[in-house]
């Protein structure tokens, strides 16, 4: 029936009925936070372009992970700047590397916190670049040699979930067979499937020092123009063995998230990432927005497109209102 027996408006005039017919509700279950880790002992470095967000040292990101599973958060992603960098990448795969240290840390501080490890080497080379360069660009099948010890490294050091951020052409199935050959056939991989060549990645970068000494990365990230082209990659990524698959960045990627959740079964991740964290931050910090309900109603418009699991710098802030 249409207007005046139909009115829309009778469902929107309480607020008990409004949460009621909600449909799409955010659940401190759906979020994941993003650390930075770092040699030293009591740091806590704070990142300028990303308001509130520090490069902690293990012991510090271990207290503070107590804190954050206290407050309600139930998973952490981990990102290392190393006390040294080589060429490949190869100091991610030392069991005392920076992110090793900090699972087990963070382990022994809150042992029901899940711990997820990303996987990659552009923070631990000292070009910059995501795998071993040859002739000028990135070696993809050599650099899935690196991934692959790297992440059996993490899964010894007691990472509850590892997760491919490089975007190297089968790295999902040299990683799941490394795994299962040394005995960690059931830790899941949560592939960055669709990372676009992406404007939005520039704090980041600052915080994990690893802008690349030459060129760019869009050789291996995708162009941010191609929607059937990750489609692809997540037929290969699933095909491989994905555990959960993610679009990164969200915000300008939504149609992304959305087809990614149309196409496929399987659980899906989207990453907030730094570049659209500081632009709130900035407008916030001008008094320009109410940055509660902006944060609130970004992380339900990723989740609406199909996100199951949202990677967020907002997380430690929106949690305590959740």
């Amino acid at each position: 029936m249409a207007f005046p027996v139909t009115r829309l408006r009778r469902l929107r005039q309480k607020s008990a009925l409004r949460d009621m017919v909600r449909e799409t509700k955010l659940s401190p279950d759906d979020l994941v936070m993003p650390l930075f880790v770092r040699p030293g002992k009591d740091i806590k470095k704070p990142v300028e372009s990303m308001p509130g967000i520090y490069q902690r040292s293990v012991d510090n990101a271990a207290s503070y992970c107590r804190e954050l599973y206290s407050r309600g958060v139930k998973a952490v992603i981990l990102f290392g700047i190393p006390g040294r960098k080589d060429e490949t990448g190869d100091v991610a795969c030392h069991p005392e590397g920076i992110v090793q240290q900090a699972v087990a840390a963070i382990k022994d501080s809150a042992p029901e916190l899940f711990v997820i490890t990303d996987v990659c080497n552009c923070e631990y080379t000292t070009h910059g670049h995501c795998g071993t360069i040859v002739n000028g660009d990135v070696d993809n099948d050599r650099t899935l040699e690196t991934l692959s010890g790297q992440s059996v490294s993490l899964a010894g050091a007691g990472t509850d979930m590892v997760a491919p951020s490089d975007m190297m052409d089968g790295r999902v199935g040299a990683i799941r067979k490394a795994l299962d050959e040394n005995g960690y056939s059931n830790l899941p991989v949560m592939a960055y499937t669709a990372k676009f060549a992406s404007a939005f990645y520039g704090p980041f970068r600052e915080a994990a020092e690893s802008s690349p000494g030459f060129g760019d990365r869009k050789t291996y990230q995708m162009d941010p123009a191609n929607r059937l082209e990750a489609l692809r990659e997540a037929e290969e990524d699933i095909t491989e063995g994905a555990d959960i698959i993610m679009v990164k960045p969200a915000l300008s990627y939504l149609d992304i998230i959305r087809a990614f959740k149309d196409n496929f079964n399987t659980p899906l991740a989207a990453y907030n990432v730094s570049g659209e964290f500081a632009m709130v931050k900035a407008a916030a910090g001008k008094g320009w927005i109410d940055e509660k309900s902006m944060v609130a109603e970004i992380l339900t418009s990723i989740k609406r497109a199909g996100a199951d699991i949202i990677i967020s710098y907002h997380t430690q802030d929106i949690i305590d209102h959740l």
